[in-house]
């Protein structure tokens, strides 16, 4: 399979703390991290995908993602780690915050929960660097990301988050021309149940239809506006 040209496009050359040249990321679904793929390779950083993301619900949303990570890194030829989906957890560790709004309580949580893990990884198999797709975002919160990864770091002496905001020069923009370019799944909540929950409540006082799961990909019509579906 001929691999896309990633350096066609002018990226200043990215450096890792402390110029290590290998990365764990942490990646929450192939559209936010497209973009940040591309740079890295586009840099001759070697890296590897952690895809850890429990608080993905239902199970086909979950797929869904993760199958879109799955094939975009194969076409680019990164390597990929498929890490547990232990849902069950997941909810034990969300008991109580039901209710917290997006980018609450709630939201530190999981965050955290996502970056142990992806730190933990990173110190057992010989990653220095850890850095994550889930700041690129304009619905995130960058600052409540990057103080979740600084900590999770902070475990091992062994392991360094990289806070570098993927956002800037552009990455934001390349983001939705990546994931429009390769048609990916575009997903409609952030991921967890109650995220799904307080979306379709905001749809549903504005008048419009619940989140139908597995039908909005980037570049393709909404199957309202093809004929016959």
């Amino acid at each position: 399979m001929t691999k896309p040209d990633v350096t066609d496009i002018v990226r200043p050359t990215l450096v890792p703390p402390n110029g290590a040249t290998k990365v764990l990321l942490h990646s929450c679904c192939a559209p936010c991290s497209g973009e940040v793929m591309e740079a890295m390779l586009a840099s001759g950083i070697d890296y590897t995908i952690f895809f850890y993301n429990p608080n993905i619900h239902p199970v086909r949303e979950y797929l869904l993602r993760k199958e879109e990570n799955v094939r975009f890194a194969e076409k680019h030829g990164v390597a990929f780690v498929d890490a547990d989906y232990d849902k069950d957890n997941w909810f034990a560790r969300a008991k109580g915050m039901e209710w917290e709004p997006e980018r609450g309580a709630r939201c530190t949580m999981c965050f955290d929960m996502r970056f142990e893990r992806t730190a933990l990884y990173a110190h057992e198999h010989g990653f220095p660097v850890i850095t994550s797709s889930l700041g690129i975002s304009r619905w995130k919160n960058m600052a409540q990301i990057n103080d979740c990864g600084v900590r999770a770091a902070g475990r091992y002496p062994d392991v360094v988050y990289w806070d570098y905001n993927w956002r800037k020069g552009g990455g934001s923009a390349r983001m939705i021309e990546i994931s429009k370019r390769e048609q990916f799944y575009q997903q409609e909540y952030c991921g967890c149940v109650y995220s799904l929950r307080d979306t379709n409540l905001h749809r549903r006082n504005q008048g419009r239809d619940a989140i139908a799961i597995g039908t909005q990909y980037y570049g393709r019509p909404a199957p309202d506006e093809t004929s016959g579906t």
